[in-house]
């Protein structure tokens, strides 16, 4: 069992003998989420003999949610109807709405009058439309960050895996969420029977905040931070200049090495060119945009790079085989109706 030993932060559930956990899904959250959340604390009520964690489903309204995978779920009760909760976790994906005109408010007075606040996954977007997120570091998941910095550039988003805020807990994922139920667990009943209760599901790596986020390397069966040195600088110009693309030239200028070593080193890497894998970068950025915002296809090409969308759109319909307007179309029927392009 491997154990990071990066200092992390207390939720303030130490000592406590009964924990109430509500977790507030909306229609497409992703159902893994809500496992990894709950079954790490019910090992952790059963190995210990006594029943400390409870958990509650909700809904805005009290009526069956679907999950992302199409199966419904009943909630336990509707958010206002909710008993009163020490942990309160949105899972959604990343377009959930506020159906209920008062859920928003709710959720504020129950942040004012003690209860933490926090998101797994796409659940950072409602949170952070309810003004919960002000102020406070959130973990946001690589395959939405452009999205998410696009309509919340104000907020600490960060890539780290978990971030155990005091007031607003987050984790980036499903496998996230597991941790941070491993760290609910540490924190009531100890560190040996978090490890017990990793060991029963095969969790080696627990893992705490400060660790970042694995995304994949463009094109290889490995992930990012396995790239060579030189590349992996590369890469990093690459993502922090989406908007005003870099030339090759000047990209390798900044990473001390000619051009043609900088292409031999990227085409050894990643099996094709650095502008190639550039160009990649930029087009996944959009589609991001594409799929999980409302903004306009002149204003996306212009955020990754495109001088207009006629040249963003050929180029993304040659990597991703579809057309931006199609994947809009097609993403999501929560979203058909609110996010068709509006030039």
């Amino acid at each position: 069992m491997t154990h990071d030993t990066s200092t992390s932060d207390s939720l303030g559930l130490a000592g406590r003998d009964r924990v109430d956990l509500g977790l507030l899904i909306f229609p497409g959250f992703p159902m893994a989420c809500l496992s990894s959340v709950i079954e790490p604390l019910r090992a952790a009520n059963e190995i210990a003999g006594r029943t400390v964690f409870h958990w509650h489903i909700l809904s805005q309204t009290g009526a069956p949610v679907a999950a992302s995978a199409g199966l419904p779920f009943q909630a336990d009760a509707a958010l206002a109807e909710a008993p009163a909760l020490d942990l309160l976790f949105l899972l959604s994906e990343p377009d959930g709405q506020f159906t209920d005109p008062n859920a928003a408010g709710h959720l504020r007075y129950l942040a004012r009058h003690g209860t933490r606040i926090g998101a797994i996954s796409g659940g950072i977007f409602p949170l952070a439309r309810a003004g919960l997120a002000d102020r406070h570091p959130v973990s946001v998941h690589w395959c939405y960050k452009t999205a998410f910095d696009t309509e919340f550039p104000q907020l600490d988003a960060t890539d780290d895996v978990i971030v155990l805020d005091r007031q607003v807990p987050t984790a980036s994922g499903a496998a996230a969420a597991f941790d941070l139920s491993l760290h609910l667990v540490d924190e009531v009943f100890g560190e040996a029977l978090m490890t017990e209760v990793a060991c029963w599901f095969q969790h080696p790596l627990i893992r705490d905040p400060g660790v970042r986020q694995k995304t994949p390397a463009l094109n290889k069966p490995d992930t990012a931070d396995h790239l060579p040195v030189l590349v992996a600088h590369a890469v990093e110009l690459f993502s922090a200049n989406l908007e005003f693309p870099l030339t090759m030239h000047e990209v390798a200028r900044r990473v001390g090495v000619s051009p043609r070593h900088l292409e031999r080193s990227f085409r050894e890497a990643t099996g094709e060119s650095p502008a190639g894998y550039y160009r990649r970068l930029r087009l996944r950025a959009a589609r991001q945009l594409v799929i999980y915002t409302r903004d306009s296809l002149t204003s996306i090409a212009h955020a990754v790079g495109y001088a207009n969308p006629t040249a963003m759109s050929r180029n993304y319909a040659t990597l991703f085989g579809s057309t931006p307007r199609q994947d809009r179309q097609d993403s999501n029927r929560f979203r058909v109706t609110r996010t068709t392009p509006t030039d």
